[in-house]
This record gives C-alpha cells, structure tokens and sequence, in this order.
C-alpha cells in the first residue's frame, strides 16, 4: 500500500488539531473523538502514519470538516486589505530604484549557498547538527558541512538526510542541487515572464499544474496541489484539509518578487500575497510578504537592520509573527553570543512543528541582524538553528548576499542549477540574474 505523505486525512487531523491549539481555536471535544477512536497526534517530523491508520478516514474527513468550521478569534487576517489595515508602518508604494547588476546575482548566489549549507542536516535537531560540526573541525560553522572524519557513533546517532547528503557535501557538492528552495523562486519568476506583473494566484496555480511535478511539492503545497486536481478553486486551495497552512512553503517561493520590486517592500509584499494565498492563509501568507518585503530592500539598503524593518512593515501588528520576528530582533540585538539568542527562540517556540513559518522567520531575522552583513555568520547563524535548515539558510543567504553584492568564494558553486522545472536544468545564476533584471524593468 502506498501511504502519500502530507495528504491523507487520517495523518492530517493532528495537524490540524495542533494548528487549532496555535491559533486559538476550542477543539478539545474533537480532539476527544478523535483519540477515543485510536487516532494520533501529529508526529514531530514524519508526514505519513502507519497503515492500519486508514481505517480512521472517514472519521478524518468528518472531522477535519468540524474544524475548519471552527474560527480562530485572532486577529490575523488573511485577505489584502485587511492585512494593509493591519499594518500602521504599511510602507507607500515607491518607484523601482536602479540597482547594481551585482546585488542581484549576489542575492540569487546567496540563496544557492544557504540552501545547499543546509540541505545535508535538514530534519537534524540543533543539538546534531552541533555534534556533527564539532566533529568535523567546523564549529564555528565556516564551511560545507562533510562526512570525512565524523566518528561512526556520531553519524549513527544523527542520521544524515540521505537525499540530500550525496550532493551537498564538501566532498560531493558539484553546481547547486535542485531543491523546492530553489525551484520555486524559478517558478515566480516563470509567473512574471510569462503573464507580466499583473499575474493572478490562478496563473501561479495554472503554471504549478503545467510544470511543477507533485512529487516536488510538500506540506501545504502539496495539499493545495491535491486540491486543484480535485477542482476546488483558490483561495480555497489554502483552507481545505489543509493544515500546514501557516508553515514555510510560502516563505520560501517570494524572493523574485521583492528582486523585481527593488526598494519597493509594499508592491512586493503584494506580489507576494498573490502567490501565497495558492496555498497559505494568515502567519503563512505573513511570512511571505515579510520575505518578499526584505528582498525588495536588501538590492538597495546599507545595513541588515534596514532590511529586517522593511520586511517586518507588511506584517500585521497584531500577529504572532510579528510578535515573535520582534523579540527575535531585539535578542540579537542585546545578546553577543548568537547561540544564546537561539536558546531563547527555542524556548518560546520549541512547541511548533520544525518547518512552521513563524520560527523560522524569527530565526532568519536574528541572525540577519546579529550577522550584521557577514556573509558567513549569516546563512551559518541559519542553518545552526536547527529548524527548516536549507528554507532558512536560503532566504538568509539571498538577503545578505544582495547585500554584499556577492557572497564569498568559499561559498560559490559551479555555476549550474539542477531542477525538473522544463528550461530551467542547467541554468546559471548569471542567466537568471540577467533575467531577473529584465523583469525588473518590465
């Protein structure tokens, strides 16, 4: 029997049942229901139960249906305008500033690095991914993360991503591996070549069924996904069975949008709500704009700090994204030693799911600031986190590498990108700056 991970209803009612817990919403009668029937929390990292779990679906669908129904008295909206309204420092919609050639290749190079840093100890708890560096030699984290050297009892203890391992090593790393970090940028900016600057989440959505191969996607992409082919029409993609709403997937797909928007956070953020609301609803399409707001400012800023504010304009005050970027930002800028401003991100959100939006981009805020333009401290500050490693380091590395005008040469891979996504296996950074730069000017 084949168990597809994320989207079956009997693996996604502890999800949802966690994410009613997050968000305010009284589940405990259903939550009843469903463990007096034999039903299991959401598991910490997997995406699929055990077989005999199917005999519970029909009660999944029920009540999955019972809990959408339920809403959630926080005041965290997802459509645009309440979003903006939600935004006292909303930033005013600029021109596009003119932008060295530089900082956007810089910035597509930056998130090549982040993301393939991270790619071999994703899914690896913080204190493993620790163990394995120090092991290594490379604690501080300066360099590729390798096998060479690490003691068997070490590498038994804290298994490698065994996907990842084989091509994102020191001793194997060879071009830029694909990955869903780096195929989704492609596919923003497929959108925008494709149907201008006045696309429509039906376009992102028309455009992920042509060319984006479900077996790529996870998480609330995936159940969007499953979605269309069902012939449920979006926004509704986002909310229907879907649980992992308010996790990464849309953070990681929005930095085309603020590169083409340089120095302009707002038509960014909006851009960006655009695609997100495919798949995402409130902390999740927050963090989307928050992204795409931070690399709109990254192509023309002087400091990471200037950054991180932009980003934090488009996101509601009221949210717990905001709350938990905020104090982020202001632990990393008290505390000189980064590894005690992560204790305390581990101590506030130890609780959600390792690839939820809002840790993880309080994470990205934190080491932006206490990185202060190092390159280096940066994506590594990312990636020593120990949550959604290769996400963060990405969107880490796109930030200050556009800041940088360029990462490091430690840092640089062959100049060719693998992906699935037709015309793009091969492509260089280069190529893609020099295109991104064109839509810049569309």
């Amino acid at each position: 029997m084949i168990r597809l991970t994320w989207v079956q209803p009997e693996d996604l009612v502890g999800h949802e049942l966690r994410q009613a817990a997050e968000d305010g919403r009284d589940a405990g009668g259903i939550a009843a229901r469903w463990h007096a029937a034999g039903g299991h929390d959401a598991p910490p990292r997997a995406g699929a139960s055990e077989p005999g779990a199917v005999r519970l679906r029909g009660l999944a669908e029920d009540l999955l249906d019972e809990l959408a129904a339920v809403p959630s008295p926080l005041p965290e909206p997802s459509d645009l305008a309440g979003i903006i309204a939600a935004c006292p420092d909303w930033p005013r919609r600029r021109p596009r500033a003119e932008v060295d050639p530089a900082r956007v290749l810089g910035a597509w190079l930056g998130r090549a690095a982040g993301c393939v840093l991270g790619k071999p100890v994703e899914k690896i708890p913080r204190a493993g991914i620790r163990e394995i560096a120090e092991a290594t030699g490379n604690w501080p984290i300066e360099g590729w993360f390798t096998a060479k050297g690490l003691p068997d009892d070490v590498a038994r203890r804290w298994p490698w991503n065994r996907r990842s391992a084989v091509n994102s090593l020191a001793e194997n790393v060879d071009g830029i591996p694909e990955d869903d970090d780096l195929n989704y940028p492609l596919l923003a900016l497929s959108v925008l070549e494709r149907h201008g600057r006045g696309f429509g989440t039906e376009d992102v959505a028309k455009l992920w069924l042509d060319e984006l191969p479900a077996g790529r996607t996870f998480t609330a992409e995936r159940v969007a996904y499953r979605n269309l082919l069902d012939g449920v029409e979006p926004p509704a993609t986002a909310t229907y069975r879907n649980p992992f709403r308010e996790w990464i997937g849309a953070m990681i797909r929005t930095d085309v949008y603020g590169w083409v928007n340089p120095g302009d956070p707002a038509t960014a953020a909006e851009y960006a709500w655009r695609d997100a609301r495919l798949t995402h609803t409130a902390n999740g399409i927050y963090g989307a704009m928050f992204a795409a707001a931070m690399c709109a400012a990254a192509l023309v800023a002087d400091s990471a700090e200037e950054v991180v504010r932009a980003g934090m304009s488009v996101v509601p005050r009221g949210s717990r994204l905001y709350a938990a970027v905020r104090l982020a930002v202001a632990d990393a800028t008290r505390e000189d030693d980064f590894e005690r401003v992560v204790d305390l991100l581990h101590e506030r959100h130890g609780d959600l799911h390792w690839v939820h939006t809002i840790h993880n981009a309080a994470l990205v805020a934190a080491t932006l600031v206490h990185g202060a333009g190092d390159f280096t401290a940066t994506i590594a500050g990312a990636v020593a986190g120990g949550w959604d490693t290769d996400s963060a380091g990405a969107t880490a590395g796109s930030v200050a590498g556009a800041l940088n005008g360029g990462v490091p040469e430690r840092w640089r891979l062959r100049d060719r990108l693998a992906s699935s996504l037709t015309g793009f296996d091969g492509v260089s950074p280069a190529e893609l700056a020099a295109r991104t730069q064109e839509m810049m000017r569309a």
